[in-house]
């Protein structure tokens, strides 16, 4: 094993592309173990990545460390390791005596390596430029760095926009696609959605955001007269009374509380909107109304209750959109770590859409919970 580990100490360094321990002794162990470089504040590290009951486990540690379990892992439990460097590649085998044969091929195997153990999210609004938007709205910093505390803001942002990159084909291409952003607060997702339709993909848009709060959308409108933003415009109202547009082709609402969700729902389905894109926030409304003896034993728990009506909320809510012609999808928004308000209702517009839930079904089971 010396051979091994003379080989290991010499070669396994940041141009080691990997190391890969297999041809186990017994099927007691994985298959195969494999070790590969990264670089962490500076320093050489390796991460150990083994496939067991179709599970995936990862372990980080430091070269020596990685030397002594190479070895040990040989002695033991497997008879060959094979590494790959820039310039070169070994192969060793070990016997059940621990004698080592290692064989050398020198060739060009492969191009340099990232060796950053975080390689960077390519993002739909990358941080390779500079975007305006996000720096104003206090997100980018004048150098395109991401503030750190508006990471989670930045994460929500590109999240939104890959479901808008999914409907894409659904929005018309030979005139201008109307959008409304029911209650926009600061506009995050408004300026993102303008830019990245507009901006980035080319496309013809008419864009309006709506909020209650008047100094805001005053701030949002002089940003889009400084980006020179024409067929973007922002708006004071609210969303329950709002009936300026007779069609629109998207409807986004992003953490519009409560039953201002809902609102948005209904001007979509009235406007015949290709497509919904909403996630919900603070479903109170059915929590007030909810009585069920048959739930008593969860209701009299206040967040049982609590994330109950919240679930009941968003079902009755696709339903509804199915009921009227949407094919609609409830998926994971973003991580629950970065916020609990995580659900995306997806709805987009089908013709003929079999298998339809009836509106007389969804009274049914709000009738069955007392509300």
């Amino acid at each position: 094993m010396e051979k091994v580990r003379q080989l290991l100490e010499k070669n396994l360094n940041e141009n080691t592309l990997r190391a890969v321990v297999s041809n186990r002794r017994s099927k007691q162990v994985s298959q195969k173990l494999v070790f590969r470089p990264f670089i962490e504040k500076n320093r050489l590290m390796f991460q150990r990545e083994e496939y067991a009951n179709n599970q995936v486990f990862h372990e980080n540690m430091d070269k020596e460390t990685t030397v002594e379990q190479i070895c040990t892992f040989l002695e033991k439990d497997y008879k060959q390791l094979d590494l790959l460097c820039e310039q070169s590649s070994f192969s060793a085998l070990v016997s059940k005596k621990g004698k080592s044969t290692i064989k050398e091929n020198k060739n060009q195997i492969a191009k340099k390596i990232d060796l950053s153990h975080n390689r960077k999210k390519r993002y739909i609004l990358d941080t390779d430029e500079v975007i305006p938007f996000l720096v104003d709205l206090g997100v980018q910093t004048k150098e395109g760095k991401i503030v750190d505390k508006k990471y989670k803001k930045y994460k929500q942002i590109n999240r939104f926009l890959e479901f808008v990159k999914d409907v894409l084909p659904e929005l018309p291409k030979d005139r201008p696609v109307k959008i409304i952003d029911f209650g926009c607060g600061k506009s995050y997702l408004t300026f993102a959605v303008y830019y990245y339709l507009h901006i980035m993909n080319g496309r013809d848009v008419e864009m309006i955001g709506l909020d209650l709060k008047k100094d805001v959308i005053q701030h949002c409108n002089r940003l889009r007269d400084q980006y020179g933003y024409e067929n973007l415009h922002f708006l004071e109202g609210d969303i329950k009374n709002y009936c300026e547009k007779e069609e629109v082709d998207m409807v986004v609402t992003l953490h519009a509380c409560d039953t201002a969700t809902d609102y948005a729902i209904a001007k979509a389905i009235f406007w015949n909107a290709s497509v919904i894109l909403t996630v919900p926030c603070c479903q109170h409304e059915l929590n007030r109304q909810i009585k069920c003896d048959m739930l008593s034993s969860v209701l009299s728990y206040g967040i049982l209750k609590d994330r109950m009506a919240a679930i009941l909320t968003d079902a009755v809510r696709a339903q509804l959109m199915e009921s009227y012609g949407y094919e609609t999808q409830i998926m994971e928004f973003i991580d629950m770590a970065h916020t609990p308000k995580n659900l995306l209702l997806r709805g987009v517009k089908k013709k003929g859409m079999q298998k339809r839930p009836s509106v007389e079904k969804v009274k049914e089971l709000l009738d069955a919970l007392s509300c």
